[in-house]
């Protein structure tokens, strides 16, 4: 028996807790709802990579990354369903179950039998397991071995150790334990005190030593006999400190208590009263970004924030969710909650005002106040509701003595509800904004325009002064917002129009945007004007200039470009209220965004998707913003989020599409290891990650094979390649978080391999054997070869000439029946037409001369075909018995002189439509040769209005020298221009008649340029 200790009582004070926070509380539910696989979450922990590990009773282990989870269970090979500690160890999850021990390395569990694991810890490079019946010890072997202590401890539940310089203390089912070292040898154990001790924290040299149903023992190492008795809490989980001077106790009844670790009194408490779902709570946990993490058994588990964020919903006396109009005045935050009237907020907390009788059930989308404190409502389809406040001095008499009478006046306050609509005298009912200027009140309607009126409260009647609608100059009457600015009302509309109205006149400025885009909300700040857009983002424009809106632009993007509130704080940031949350925006003086930080769910803003215009700021510059999910207050002090440098890791690497996994992917990133992979190997994906359970949505990657560019930002995490070719490749990847920092980039270097028969021995080694081959082949050979070489190549080069001598002949060669006509047509003019003489044999001979001239040149210039072709047109014209008419053209960017072709090409094809189309047409005939040149071609058409080429072809006797000519020069057209180049179309008439035939020669085109 021990001797008996001093025991101080350390009493709690309810209420004690500090009131004046810079920060406020909040938590994040995580729930069967978001993919948790079951409500009891018994221990946590992170590991290298950023994930959050979550062991639960009877849904198996879950990995969550801020925002998915990935279960592992029992059908994966966990050995039990039922987890109560985790562990990470690099690569490796231990996980402690009921069954004993499952370890997951590249998701694949390694199990052994043990009793029930209730806690997991290591010290130095060694992990323990804390059993149901004693301390075991896990190798790298993964096989546990029991370590026996002492018969007691041996056969008892262990909770907790820890390791204060000298010794370590055990907390066990049967007591509290000092030993010299976890082995078996010389491990001098010693008995402390004797009680169920469930969890230990050693702090600045103190110990503190939790029972679990007798209160938490405070001592120094060396002295538990001066130790003290904290009674309270009881029935305790875990402890550990945060925030470093707090000490969190998890209990199954109370919540979490958190304790001054110097005056050992409450703090404050989380439990179901601060929003969590249940009062046991299992265990907490600090991850890298400093967030912290409780687990509950029921509840599953929450992010706890301290931030600039406070929320109100109906857990904290909102009569409902969803906010649809916030209003700051004197007398505290008005604000409309669903269709359940007003609430009113002030330092004393949240108070109910109910509406009259007819605004019961309604939507209040609009809230403002007047110069005498009455709180005007407009609603969607009731009208307006006013809440006049009246004082009036009441007489209150005391007499303090007998002979002595004072007489106080008190002012009296009486509240007095009044319902403008059609049915009360009040043209509208759907009133969409309202706005107060001195003893006026402006009203915006949903489709009707806007309407300017008046209230007195002696005779309690609203009088109408005017109208403002289509007639009175509003284009648009779907007004969104209207506010109030230096004796101007300013409104926008869905449609995108803008207009003010200045001393009774409307100044309708149209689609100030240039597009049909809804300006949900208008706000003014040092004489600019900012418009939130429904999609496409934020504009400004200066007041002082003729208004030119310029989209707000930045070094980030803005989160969601449908923007339903603008406010600016005191500190000059811009907000905006959206449906993925809020966006704090930071300008330059030029009116650039510089930086933006977002806060959603994840960072304390619960309230999420916010609503149209629910926005204002009070007089402590505290920012309110109204949502679907709730009020939240925003107050400003520094700011507490920790951006750290995100870490990026490969999370697999396919070949073939098949992961590799006989490799550690951790040490083959950013190292002199290459991964070789075989000539059929060449598709390979990546697979990378970086987590951040803050913005898990919110991080985005890009990559770059080898040294090309960088691939374009992105949230796609995974990166494949196909189709490569041989040789050495090395694939980098970079990530950035929702701060824009960037990760360090990460490299994998692989190499695939030639195919055999494209490798440089083989090659060599094939040509080899195949030069050898040929060389003996050719040696044989060559001997036969040489004697007819001679011969043949003779022979050759005379056929080669032959084949000259005969196409240039061809060239040569005129119709010999054409040259006896002309020659017998001269004789006969000699007598009676001696000049049509002479011009028929000047033709003759330029004709006789140029066509020698052409035959022995390859190529010739357009002009001189041209000239050749005239000259033997005239000839054809002055021999005719029967007139035609023929026109010649270039349609050409180039001179005539500038574009060379092959002669003696087109001059058959004319001849062929003189004699067999014009000549035996009974119509004048009509020839005409244009020349036109496209980008790479010169076309030839011909066109003549003879019989027909099919006709002509029935008709005419062919001769050898007429077929042979047209054969040569179509096969010489081939040869030049391919299988296209010659077409030939017989013309119609529309009757069906036979108009002619068109022929479309196509040359290449060759100039001087």
């Amino acid at each position: 028996m021990k001797p008996l200790f001093t025991y101080a009582l350390i009493l709690f004070s309810i209420g004690l807790s500090v009131s004046a926070q810079a920060q406020n509380e909040q938590l994040r539910a995580y729930t069967l709802e978001d993919g948790l696989p079951q409500s009891q979450v018994y221990d946590m922990v992170q590991d290298d990579k950023g994930y959050l590990w979550l062991g639960t009773q009877g849904g198996g282990l879950a990995r969550f990354d801020g925002s998915t989870f990935k279960v592992f269970d029992e059908s994966n090979g966990l050995n039990s369903n039922f987890i109560h500690a985790l562990l990470a160890k690099k690569d490796s999850i231990f996980v402690g179950t009921k069954r004993g021990l499952s370890v997951l390395v590249k998701n694949k569990f390694s199990t052994s039998e043990m009793p029930q694991v209730n806690h997991l810890q290591r010290f130095g490079h060694k992990i323990y397991a804390f059993t149901e019946r004693g301390l075991y010890y896990i190798p790298s072997n993964l096989k546990p071995v029991k370590i026996h202590l002492a018969k007691a401890l041996d056969q008892s539940k262990i909770n907790a150790i820890r390791y204060d310089g000298h010794r370590y203390w055990i907390a066990s089912k049967a007591g509290l334990y000092t030993v010299e070292n976890l082995s078996e040898k010389n491990a001098k154990v010693k008995r402390i005190e004797s009680n169920n001790f469930v969890a230990l924290v050693f702090h600045n040299d103190t110990m503190f030593a939790a029972t679990f149903n007798d209160g938490t023992f405070i001592f120094k190492p060396n002295h538990f006999e001066e130790a003290l008795l904290m009674r309270e809490p009881l029935r305790i989980n875990a402890m550990s400190i945060q925030n470093n001077n707090e000490l969190w106790v998890a209990t199954d009844n109370e919540g979490l208590i958190i304790i001054d670790t110097e005056t050992y009194r409450e703090i404050s408490a989380i439990n179901t009263s601060s929003g969590l779902a249940v009062n046991h709570v299992r265990t907490m946990l600090k991850d890298q970004q400093a967030n912290l993490w409780i687990a509950t058994s029921g509840g599953g588990f929450y992010k706890y924030f301290r931030n600039n964020f406070k929320h109100f919903d109906t857990s904290t006396g909102l009569m409902g969710n969803r906010i649809y109009a916030v209003h700051n005045t004197n007398t505290g935050l008005w604000l409309s909650n669903s269709e359940k009237g007003l609430s009113r907020i002030d330092r004393f907390g949240v108070h109910t005002v109910l509406p009259p009788e007819q605004f019961s059930e309604v939507k209040i989308k609009t809230l403002t106040s007047d110069q005498n404190g009455n709180i005007w409502a407009g609603s969607e389809g009731r009208g307006i509701w006013l809440r006049e406040t009246k004082t009036r001095d009441t007489v209150l008499r005391d007499q303090h003595t007998i002979d002595e009478l004072q007489q106080v006046n008190i002012p009296l306050k009486t509240i007095k509800n009044h319902v403008f609509n059609t049915e009360t005298g009040f043209p509208y009912d759907w009133i969409r904004s309202l706005e107060t200027d001195k003893d006026t009140v402006w009203a915006a309607t949903y489709s009707s325009g806007i309407v300017k009126f008046g209230f007195d409260q002696d005779t309690e009647i609203i009088s109408v002064y005017k109208k403002f609608a289509s007639a009175e100059g509003i284009e648009d009457l779907y007004i969104k917002q209207m506010v109030h600015y230096k004796d101007q009302m300013w409104y926008a509309t869905r449609n995108g129009h803008l207009g003010v109205i200045h001393n009774g006149n409307v100044k309708h400025l149209g689609l100030v945007l240039g597009q049909d885009v809804a300006i949900n909300t208008l706000l003014f700040q040092n004489n600019t004007l900012f418009l939130g857009t429904a999609g496409r983002g934020i504009w400004w424009a200066a007041l002082d200039k003729p208004l030119n809106f310029k989209k707000l632009k930045g070094v980030k993007p803005l989160t969601s470009y449908n923007c339903f509130q603008l406010v600016f704080d005191d500190q000059g940031y811009l907000w905006t209220g959206t449906e993925r949350g809020l966006d704090k925006i930071e300008l330059d003086a030029d009116h650039k965004i510089t930086e933006i930080y977002h806060f959603g769910k994840n960072d304390g803003f619960l309230g999420m998707e916010t609503c149209l215009n629910a926005v204002d700021k009070d007089i402590e510059g505290h920012l309110w913003f109204g949502a679907i999910y709730g009020l939240t207050e925003f107050q400003p002090h520094e700011n507490t989020t920790i951006y750290q440098t995100p870490d990026l890791f490969f999370d697999d690497v396919k070949v073939a599409y098949k992961s590799i996994d006989s490799i550690n992917l951790e040490d083959w990133t950013n190292s002199a290891k290459v991964l070789n992979l075989k000539p059929d190997q060449t598709q390979v994906s990546f697979s990378y990650k970086t987590v951040d359970l803050d913005h898990p949505n919110d991080i985005e990657y890009r990559s770059k094979l080898n040294e090309t560019t960088w691939s374009p930002w992105t949230k796609e995490s995974t990166q494949n390649f196909s189709g490569l070719a041989y040789g050495p490749y090395e694939f980098t990847v970079v990530s950035r978080n929702a701060a824009w920092k960037q990760s360090a980039p990460k490299r994998f270097s692989f190499f695939i391999e030639r195919p055999w028969y494209k490798k440089n021995a083989f090659q060599w080694a094939a040509a080899l054997v195949i030069i050898g081959s040929i060389g003996l082949i050719i040696w044989s050979y060559i001997r036969r070869l040489k004697l007819k070489n001679k011969a043949t190549q003779q022979r050759l080069q005379m056929e080669n000439h032959l084949l000259g001598l005969e196409q240039k002949a061809l060239r040569l060669q005129m119709n010999p029946h054409f040259m006896f006509n002309v020659l017998n047509g001269i004789k006969a003019m000699a007598k009676t037409k001696p000049d049509k003489m002479n011009a028929t044999i000047q033709s003759f001979a330029a004709l006789l001369r140029e066509t020698l001239i052409n035959s022995r040149k390859d190529l010739i210039s357009l002009e001189e075909e041209m000239n050749t072709l005239r000259h033997y047109i005239e000839v054809e014209l002055l021999m005719a018995h029967k007139k035609f008419q023929f026109e010649m053209h270039l349609e050409s960017d180039y001179q005539a002189e500038d574009i060379w072709i092959p002669p003696m090409l087109i001059q058959p094809f004319i001849e062929n439509a003189i004699r067999h189309g014009i000549s035996k047409h009974k119509e004048m005939g009509q020839l005409m040769v244009n020349f036109i040149t496209s980008e790479d071609y010169l076309s030839v058409t011909i066109k003549d209005n003879g019989v027909g080429i099919f006709e002509s072809q029935k008709l005419k006797q062919k001769t050898d020298h007429q077929s042979m000519a047209l054969k040569v020069t179509e096969e010489r057209l081939i040869s030049i221009s391919g299988e296209n180049a010659l077409q030939i179309t017989e013309l119609k008439h529309k009757d069906g008649r036979i108009a002619g035939t068109q022929i479309v020669i196509k040359i290449p085109l060759e100039t001087d340029y």
